[in-house]
């Protein structure tokens, strides 16, 4: 059986404000909610941080967007305009409770969705995210609180990507990072952005295909 899945469109949204929708939302699961969610929106520019015993992968000169350290997995990385994020708020006994298996669902509904728009993106092994043969357009970071997931994956669709410069991304020394754009125009010089909501609403139905095939 397909889970209850609400999905919502938030806009442009500040981090703090994300977060503790998460939060609310995560906190009602574990009260016996049965609702599972798709939230899709866009972050004013800001750096995270996964849960790490060491900065390493934020650099060693000031950051020009507020910091957040946060309770999900990986190192630092960047969200803002022209990237699209989506937290998944699931119950994860739908993957058996297996992580890993999760963020390879995760990578697999990113990879098609981006095929949709004919980007050929593909998994590294060793890695986690999304690539378009070596640069990296999309980065996972999941967190778990009693089996229920937070946080998620972020698209990088359009817009400015040198605020990555100032960090590691993901702590993945020497990568490069692309998007959708920009990849796009390689294929097509003509080729048409999507919008983020157009995008959300692709990932949003692939999701869903997926998610009958796990059941």
């Amino acid at each position: 059986m397909v889970p209850l899945l609400q999905s919502r469109w938030l806009g442009r949204i500040d981090y703090q404000e994300g977060l503790h929708l998460q939060e609310k939302l995560v906190a009602q699961k574990i009260n016996g909610s049965r609702e599972n969610y798709l939230l899709f929106l866009e972050h004013s520019p800001v750096y995270t941080m996964g849960r790490r015993r060491d900065d390493w992968s934020l650099g060693t000169t000031s950051l020009p967007h507020p910091l957040y350290r946060i309770g999900r997995g990986g190192e630092a990385t960047y969200h803002g305009p022209g990237q699209l994020v989506c937290y998944p708020i699931l119950d994860l006994l739908l993957f058996h409770h297996d992580l890993h298996a999760y963020l390879r669902f995760l990578e697999e509904v990113t990879i098609k969705t981006l095929y949709h728009y004919k980007i050929m993106a593909s998994r590294r092994e060793g890695l986690t995210g999304v690539w378009a043969e070596d640069r990296k357009i999309a980065s996972l970071g999941i967190g778990v609180r009693k089996w229920i997931s937070f946080h998620g994956l972020a698209l990088n669709v359009s817009g400015d990507l040198t605020p990555f410069e100032k960090i590691t991304p993901c702590g993945i020394r020497g990568v490069v990072m692309t998007s959708v754009e920009k990849e796009g125009k390689e294929i097509n010089k003509n080729f048409c952005t999507p919008s983020l909501e157009e995008i959300a609403t692709k990932v949003e139905e692939i999701f869903y295909i997926e998610l009958r095939m796990l059941s």
